[in-house]
C-alpha cells in the first residue's frame, strides 16, 4: 500500500478485512500528515459538483487581476501546470460538468454508505457530527440558482431541503444575528462531518493491531519491474515486495507514476484552512455550513472549528502568509462572532490531488499487479471509503457495488 493519507489507510483496512497481509508505506512521520490533516472534514455527497464547470475559465482569468476569486491561477515556470490546465479547461463544458458531477456523486454516496458500515462495526472516535450540512446563500437570486443546481444531485438520490432564513436560524441558532444577511439555504440532512486525520490515525492503529505493518517515515526511491509486473518497491529503508500494490500517494502519484511509465494527469491545487479552538465561546456552530457567496466552509470538530477556502493553481508550493487567511477568518467571525477563539487560529496550507475531470483513477494500466486509487481532489475524505472498497473488490476479482464506467483507470 503506497500512501498513508485517508485513501491509503482506508484501502489498507479494506484489504485487511478481505484477508490480505498489508504493508503501508508513508513518507511522513505520521499517517494523515498532509492533505488529510487540514481539509474541511466534510463527508458531503451534497458537495459533489465538479470544479471544471462552464464558470471556471472566466473565474481563473479574473484571478490574474482580482485576488478574491474562489479559484485562483498563479503564473508558473512549470510546464505541467499549463498542460494540466488545458485538460481541465477541456472539461469545462456544461455536458461534461453534468456527467462528471453525477459520476462523482455516485461514488460519494456509495462511499458514505461504506463509511457507515465501517463505523457500525468499529469503535473510531473522530468528532463526528451527523446533523447535515447547510449550503446557504446571501441573496434570493443566488438561492434559486443554488436550488436549481442541487436538483441535479437530487435526481441522483441526494436528500435536500430548502430552508428560508427563519428555518436556517432555527436549525443553527448561532447564525441568528446574521439571519437578515442570509436569504435561505439548502440543507443536506444526510451529509456529515468529522476529523479525517483523527479517523485515519485511529483506523491505521486498528490495522496495525490486527497485524498490518504501517511503515511511516519511509520514502519510496524507486521500483523494480519484471515484465508486466511490479516486483518490488525500493525505499530508503529497504525493498518492499508483495503480490499486489496500490498507488494512493495523492499529489505525489504523478511523479511516481512517471517512473513506472504511467501518465497520470494529477496536479496539486493548493487549499488553505484554519483550525480554531472554541474555548469558552458560548455560540459555536451546531453543524457545518458553506457560505456559498464567499465559498468558505466551516465545520465543527468537537471543541475546534475547521475553516477552509480557496483553490489555487500554484504548483507544489505549500507556503503561506497570515494575509492568505484574513478573508476566511473575517467571514467566519462575521457569521459566528462568539463561536471560537479566533486569536488562536492555526494556519495551514496543503495540496489537493486534482484530475481534470475531478474524478479519481481506479484499476490497472500496463502493470497487472499495480492498482490505482488516487486523484480524489477536494473531497477525498468523502470518496475514500468507497474508493477503498472498490479497489479491494478489483484486486479480489469481484464486481464492485457501483458501475465504474467513467472511473476505471481514469477512462473518459
Amino acid at each position: 500500500m503506497l500512501g498513508g493519507g485517508v485513501v491509503g489507510v482506508t484501502t489498507a483496512y479494506q484489504l485487511q478485512r478481505d484477508g490480505h497481509d498489508v504493508v503501508l508505506i508513508e513518507r511522513n512521520a505520521e499517517v494523515a500528515d498532509e492533505t488529510s490533516w487540514g481539509n474541511a472534514g466534510m463527508v458531503a455527497p451534497g458537495h459533489s459538483f465538479v470544479w471544471s464547470s462552464p464558470k471556471a475559465p472566466m473565474t481563473l482569468l479574473k484571478s490574474l487581476v482580482l485576488k478574491d476569486q474562489a479559484l485562483r491561477f498563479r503564473l508558473s515556470a512549470d510546464p505541467r501546470l499549463y498542460a494540466w490546465s488545458w485538460q481541465f479547461l477541456m472539461e469545462c463544458t456544461a455536458a461534461k460538468a453534468r456527467r462528471n458531477t453525477l459520476l462523482k456523486h455516485r461514488l460519494a454516496a456509495y462511499s458514505q454508505q461504506v463509511l457507515h458500515e465501517v463505523i457500525g462495526g468499529e469503535e473510531l472516535a473522530y468528532d463526528r457530527n451527523d446533523r447535515g450540512i447547510l449550503y446557504f446563500h446571501r441573496s434570493q437570486q443566488a438561492l434559486e440558482a443554488g436550488i436549481a443546481n442541487m436538483r441535479l444531485l437530487e435526481s441522483d438520490g441526494q436528500q435536500i431541503r430548502v430552508l428560508n432564513r427563519e428555518q436556517v436560524v432555527g436549525l443553527d441558532p448561532a447564525l441568528g444575528h446574521v439571519g437578515d444577511r442570509i436569504a435561505g439555504a439548502i440543507w443536506c440532512p444526510t451529509d456529515e462531518t468529522g476529523d479525517p486525520a483523527k479517523f485515519t490515525r485511529a483506523l491505521a492503529a486498528l490495522v496495525a493491531r490486527r497485524g498490518g505493518e504501517i511503515r511511516t517515515g519511509t520514502t519510496i526511491t524507486g521500483f523494480e519491474t519484471a515484465g508486466d509486473r511490479l516486483a518490488g518497491v525500493a525505499t530508503d529503508r529497504g525493498t518492499v515486495t508483495g503480490d499486489a500494490y496500490v498507488l494512493a500517494t495523492g499529489t505525489a502519484s504523478a511523479a511516481l507514476g512517471r517512473r513506472l511509465g504511467l501518465s497520470l494527469p494529477i496536479y496539486p491545487i493548493k487549499g488553505y484552512s484554519l483550525t480554531i479552538p472554541i474555548g469558552n465561546r458560548p455560540k459555536p456552530p451546531a453543524l457545518a455550513a458553506v457560505d456559498e457567496h464567499n465559498l468558505v466552509a466551516i465545520s465543527r470538530f468537537g471543541d475546534r472549528l475547521r475553516v477552509t477556502a480557496t483553490a489555487e493553481f500554484a504548483g507544489y508550493d505549500k507556503s503561506h502568509r497570515p494575509s492568505d487567511f484574513a478573508f476566511m477568518k473575517r467571514v467566519t467571525q462575521e457569521l459566528y462572532p462568539e463561536g471560537a477563539d479566533y486569536d488562536r487560529a492555526e494556519m495551514w496550507a496543503g495540496l489537493r490531488p486534482m484530475t481534470p475531470t475531478n474524478l479519481p483513477f481506479f484499476g490497472r494500466r500496463h502493470l497487472r499487479n499495480l492498482y490505482l486509487n488516487t486523484g480524489h481532489g477536494h473531497i477525498g475524505w468523502t470518496m475514500s471509503h468507497g474508493s477503498a472498497r472498490i479497489t479491494a473488490d478489483l484486486i479480489a476479482g469481484r464486481t464492485p457495488a457501483i458501475p465504474l464506467d467513467g472511473l476505471v483507470a481514469g477512462s473518459a
